[in-house]
C-alpha cells in the first residue's frame, strides 16, 4: 500500500500536467511563454510592394514599443514576413506555410483583395484569427467569418462617400478605371450602387490588369465620353500610369481613388502630374497635430528611424494598436478563442485608441465607418 500511495503521488502530477491546457503539449499555436507569432503575407516586391513595406512598417513601429515595455504579459510580438507579389496564388501558399510550418497565432495585415479572398477558406478552416486585412471588400464582411476583424471602411463606405461628395457639387458625369480582379469588381460595385442611389448613370467603365501598366486599352475607351470625373479602383502604379497618359491625350477632368491605391506611393509616381487629384482615406491624416493616436504614431515611427508619415503605415500603425488591446483583453492564457472574444468587447465606450473610434461586437467584425477626403498637392504632399 505505501509503494502504491508513492507511484500515485509521483504520476498524478504527471498526469494532470499532460491535461493542463498550461502544458507545452497543449499549448496555443504561435503562443510561448516569452513570443506571440503573427504572420502576414502582403506585396513586399512588384509593382504594389509599398502598400505591404509601409503597413508592416507602421505595425512594427509600435509592436517594437510594446515589446521594448516586457511584451504583452511578458510576451515579444513578432511578427514573419510572407511576400506574395499581390497575386492570389502566392498568398494561397504563403498563408498554407504561415499555418502549418511556421504555426503562427494569427494572421495580421494582408494588402489586397485578391490574396485575402485567397486566404479566406484556408484560414477559416484552420481556425486562426485575420485581423485587420487591408481591404474594403465585402467578401471579408458578409457574411460574418468570426475569424475576421475589419480595422478600415468598406469600399462601399468609401465608394458612397465619395461619389455623393462628386454629385452634391454638381459632377455628374462619372466614368470608372476598376483593376480586372475581385478588389476591382468589388469598388466598382460600390460604385454602381452610389450612383444608382443618387440617380446618376455612369458614363464608361474600363479594366487594367493587375500589377500591369498597360492602361492604353482603357485610355481609348474613356477619353472619348470626355466625363468631368474619373473614379479609379486600382493599385498605385497602374492609377499613376493611366493618369499620366489621360493627361497626354487631353483630359482636363478630375482624378479620384480609393484609399487602397497607397496614397504617398501614388503621388511619388505621378510627380508633377499629381497636383489636384483626389483620394478619400480610412484613417486620420497623418500630419494632424490634433490626434492623439497620429502623434504617439509620428513619435514612434521616427524613433524606430522612418521620418515620412503616409496613410498606409498609420493603418498599420493603428491595426497594431488595436490588436495589442485585444491580447491584453484576452488575459495571460492566450488562446485563439479568448482573443476573438476579447476583440469582440472593444468598442469606443470602453476604449480609446486616441481618435480612431473602432466599434466591434459578436455580430459586428467591422470597426470602423472612417471615410474622409484628401489631395495631393504639388509637390507631392496632401491637404484635407
Amino acid at each position: 500500500m505505501v509503494l502504491q500511495r508513492r507511484l500515485f503521488s509521483f504520476i498524478l502530477p504527471l498526469i494532470i500536467g499532460m491535461f493542463s491546457p498550461l502544458s507545452g503539449a497543449f499549448a496555443e499555436s504561435g503562443v510561448t511563454d516569452q513570443k506571440i507569432l503573427l504572420g502576414q503575407s502582403a506585396a513586399f516586391s512588384g509593382p504594389a510592394a509599398q502598400l505591404g513595406i509601409q503597413v508592416n512598417a507602421g505595425a512594427k513601429a509600435y509592436f517594437d514599443s510594446v515589446n521594448e515595455q516586457g511584451g504583452v504579459f511578458g510576451r515579444r510580438i513578432e511578427i514573419i514576413k510572407a511576400d506574395d507579389k499581390y497575386e492570389a496564388d502566392l498568398a494561397a501558399a504563403n498563408t498554407k506555410r504561415l499555418i502549418e510550418k511556421d504555426d503562427v497565432f494569427a494572421l495580421f495585415g494582408y494588402v489586397g483583395t485578391p490574396t485575402s479572398n485567397a486566404a479566406l477558406p484556408i484560414f477559416t478552416q484552420a481556425g486562426v484569427p485575420f485581423f485587420a486585412p487591408v481591404t474594403g471588400a465585402q467578401s471579408l464582411r458578409e457574411p460574418l467569418n468570426r475569424q475576421i476583424f475589419n480595422i478600415r471602411a468598406s469600399y462601399f463606405d468609401e465608394t458612397e462617400h465619395l461619389v455623393e461628395k462628386l454629385v452634391n457639387v454638381g459632377i455628374k458625369s462619372i466614368a470608372v478605371l476598376y483593376q480586372n480582379d475581385a478588389y476591382g469588381r468589388a469598388g466598382l460595385e460600390g460604385v454602381q450602387r452610389a450612383l444608382k442611389k443618387m440617380n446618376v448613370e455612369m458614363v464608361e467603365s474600363a479594366t487594367v490588369e493587375r500589377n500591369s501598366t498597360d492602361v492604353a486599352q482603357a485610355v481609348g475607351k474613356i477619353l472619348p465620353k470626355r466625363p468631368a470625373a474619373v473614379i479609379e479602383i486600382s493599385a498605385y502604379a497602374s492609377s499613376a500610369a493611366y493618369i499620366k497618359e489621360m493627361r497626354k491625350a487631353g483630359y482636363t477632368g478630375q482624378f479620384y481613388n480609393v484609399s487602397f491605391v497607397g496614397s504617398q506611393a501614388l503621388a511619388d509616381a505621378l510627380g508633377k502630374d499629381g497636383e489636384g487629384v483626389v483620394i478619400s482615406q480610412v484613417v486620420p491624416f497623418p500630419w494632424s497635430s490634433s490626434s492623439p493616436v497620429v502623434g504617439e504614431y509620428v513619435r514612434l515611427m521616427e524613433k524606430a528611424g522612418v521620418k515620412d508619415q503616409n496613410f498606409s503605415s498609420l493603418e498599420g500603425f493603428i491595426a497594431a494598436k488595436v490588436f495589442v488591446e485585444g491580447l491584453k483583453r484576452a488575459g495571460k492564457d492566450l488562446t485563439r478563442a479568448k482573443l476573438v472574444k476579447a476583440l469582440e468587447t472593444i468598442n469606443n465606450k470602453n476604449y480609446n485608441s486616441g481618435g480612431f473610434d473602432v466599434n466591434f461586437s459578436a455580430n459586428n467584425h467591422s470597426g470602423s465607418k472612417f471615410v474622409e477626403m484628401t489631395m495631393i498637392t504639388k509637390d507631392k504632399k496632401f491637404l484635407n
